[in-house]
């Protein structure tokens, strides 16, 4: 026998109660971001995540909730946000801010998806073993940066007077560093050119960086691309002002907030690509099912208001190879 109520939600027309309609609606699914940076250095490259998102049908908010995690550049957290994340059954989680962030994130969970942006790493790491198809969990853009500190060298031998040397910044901590610095030794014994190595460690470290720089008379630096100094990227280019030394970035990000030059990535298309995949692993891709991407080409820019701040002439040859110059 039906009962009373049962026959009138049957009825045509009928209109379930408020109550009944939230309980049929599905829950809408959880996006774990587990970032190595501070969300105000972030907030563009979160929109451009948002907006990749987006292109595959999920607006924040409305189809779809995002937990956020930020590590603040330092890197002991991230193992404990990456749990977090897992605890919370995120359906997948986005890795974003260098490979120390998507090394923490497998080794917390092997079965939630991960996509990442990164270096390829990831491959030297074990956290995957192929690019076109991602084994376990793991997938993503491997935006390596260790590659392009040789050519970065090169563009600030033609800038700078070769009688002085040029300073290197590392991040002792990153995992990246000891390639970093294999790369740059040899990029620099290649063109004969004398290099420095300084490091920053941490925020404070950097706000005294350029100043050791100043001292040890830098004709330029070449910076790595890692998160503690994307994440103080206005600070870096005020103090290469400051001091007055030529700095050349792997991101362009950095000559937007005004930097001198970069020879690199946009990060901006690296985070729209993982909300990308990210909305599809919620499509119901499988991160084997989505390869390794890698950039195919790289975007060099020059912003002409901070050389000529600097009392820098920008050589022809550099000008006409820039995708972008910043008037």
């Amino acid at each position: 026998m039906i009962s009373r109520r049962k026959v009138i939600s049957l009825l045509p027309g009928a209109v379930a109660s408020p109550l009944a309609a939230r309980a049929q609606q599905p829950a809408m699914p959880l996006v774990g971001f587990l970032n190595g940076g501070s969300p105000a250095a972030f907030a563009e490259l979160v929109d451009a995540f948002r907006r990749g998102l987006q292109d595959t049908g999920y607006l924040e908010g409305q189809n779809v909730s995002i937990e956020y995690r930020w590590a603040g550049g330092r890197y002991e957290r991230l193992p404990a946000l990456a749990a977090d994340l897992v605890n919370r059954r995120v359906a997948v989680i986005a890795s974003t801010g260098g490979p120390d962030v998507v090394e923490a994130a497998a080794a917390t969970t092997s079965t939630v998806p991960i996509v990442f942006l990164g270096s390829d790493s990831v491959l030297k790491k074990g956290v995957s073993t192929s690019l076109n198809r991602p084994s376990g969990n793991v997938t993503g853009i491997a935006m390596s940066a260790t590659a392009l500190l040789s050519k970065c060298l090169q563009f600030l031998d033609e800038l700078t007077a070769k009688d002085k040397p040029i300073g290197v910044l590392l991040n002792p901590n990153s995992s990246t560093t000891a390639d970093d610095k294999d790369e740059i030794e040899a990029a620099a014994r290649q063109i004969g050119r004398t290099i420095f190595i300084v490091t920053a460690a941490n925020e404070s470290e950097i706000d005294t960086v350029f100043a050791t720089l100043a001292e040890r008379q830098a004709g330029g630096v070449v910076v790595q691309g890692d998160i503690l100094f994307t994440n103080r990227r206005a600070d870096m280019v005020a103090g290469a002002a400051r001091q007055a030394i030529p700095a050349i970035y792997v991101w362009s990000e950095f000559t937007a907030a005004g930097g001198l030059i970069a020879y690199g990535n946009s990060l901006a298309e690296g985070y729209a690509q993982v909300g990308n995949y990210t909305g599809r692993i919620l499509h119901g891709a499988k991160p084997a099912d989505l390869p390794i991407m890698q950039p195919t080409r790289y975007r060099f820019t020059i912003n002409l208001k901070t050389a000529k701040a600097l009392g820098l002439t920008i050589p022809a040859s550099l000008l006409i190879l820039a995708d972008e110059v910043i008037e």
